[in-house]
């Protein structure tokens, strides 16, 4: 069976990506777009009001904590020089170390 392409993003990725010019999205028009003016072309089913009674509202993305974390100032500049979004930056760049660790640890293995 082949492998899905679909691809899964937050808002703050798609902002992000956005930001470094990733994305070809026009979203200026997407924006100024009415719903009459979406075209959700013919492998998409009506929906129905069965439909929005079963739909169930999740948010994927796991709960963060607050807490309070000593950072030299050149590195909170940095990322703050980004603009807004820049703990998420942070909270990303954290987890990739992280990834890479396990990825290591599991090739000693």
């Amino acid at each position: 069976m082949p492998r899905s392409k679909v691809v899964r993003y937050t808002t703050e990725e798609l902002k992000e990506m956005a930001r470094r010019g990733q994305t070809k999205t026009d979203w200026k028009r997407v924006k100024a777009m009415k719903d009459k003016d979406i075209n959700v072309g013919g492998d998409s089913p009506e929906i129905t009001a069965e439909m929005w009674r079963n739909a169930v509202v999740t948010d994927r993305r796991p709960s963060k904590k607050n807490i309070t974390l000593r950072i030299d100032p050149e590195i909170i500049d940095w990322f703050k020089a980004g603009g807004k979004g820049y703990q998420t930056r942070m909270n990303a760049v954290l987890r990739v170390f992280i990834e890479l660790q396990r990825k290591d640890h599991r090739k000693a293995s």
